[in-house]
């Protein structure tokens, strides 16, 4: 997968999922930029090996649920790289309750930052891609979007919005040679599900077809795909990475 001369913005970049596409994304060939809120080591240590692939990299702190900071980074990024060819918005949070328990806070967090932040940077990213008339947004979503979870109301209606908003905007960028996808991934090997109780394993591998649980790079590879010039004909889709989890 070639993405050589490409830029990137890779929004929570530092750790988890979204380490493994910036690194991915280097490995093609982008030069990547990635944000962070408060892990700056991790998103060092991020940045190192995308220097030591032989990549340019660049850190930015912004919390993605500002618009402010958005338009600031894109402009950052576009003066250090020259131009922004994709946009990986993946940066996210859960914060769970019940329904009859969870809180305005609660809602509103989770809200901003996994569905207000991904418009925020679409929004900063779009002016600039019409002109150029190409670009790719790769949104990262759930498989709990699709279906909803238990104690999960915010989460799982953040991340539907990730798919209405998907689609909508690859409506409306298609005409200028724009491809936007969203990514829905099942459970992850992060470092949350590390430090997972075995019984808490043992009862999500029941509901996984392959019986394995998924690891970050199985994310990163299609959203790599996914920017390359070999997904050009491909735009609004929303593509299951589980293992069968949604089955």
């Amino acid at each position: 997968m070639n993405l050589e001369g490409k830029s990137a913005i890779v929004t929570g970049g530092s750790i988890g999922i979204g380490a493994s596409i910036a690194v991915k994304l280097a490995e093609c060939g982008a030069n990547v930029a990635l944000n962070y809120r408060k892990h700056s080591e991790e998103a060092e240590a991020i940045l190192n090996r995308i220097v030591e692939i032989g990549r340019k990299g660049l850190l930015v702190q912004a919390d993605i649920s500002n618009f402010k900071d958005a338009a600031k980074m894109v402009e950052a990024v576009t003066t250090a790289f020259g131009k922004i060819d994709i946009l990986v918005n993946n940066a996210g949070i859960n914060w769970d309750g019940v329904i009859w328990k969870m809180t305005e806070e609660q809602w509103d967090s989770v809200l901003n930052i996994n569905l207000k932040g991904y418009f925020n940077y679409i929004r900063a990213v779009a002016p600039l891609f019409r002109e150029q008339q190409s670009g790719k947004i790769v949104n990262i979503t759930s498989i709990n979007g699709l279906r909803g979870k238990f104690g999960q109301s915010n989460y799982s209606a953040s991340k539907a919005g990730i798919i209405g908003l998907t689609k909508t905007v690859a409506r409306e960028l298609g005409k200028y040679g724009i491809n936007v996808n969203a990514v829905a991934p099942g459970l992850i090997e992060t470092d949350m599900m590390k430090d997972a109780d075995e019984s808490v394993r043992s009862a999500a591998l029941e509901d996984i077809v392959l019986k394995r649980i998924g690891q970050p790079e199985d994310i990163a590879n299609l959203v790599a795909f996914l920017c390359t010039d070999l997904a050009r004909h491909i735009t609004g889709e929303v593509i299951k990475v589980d293992g069968g989890q949604y089955i």
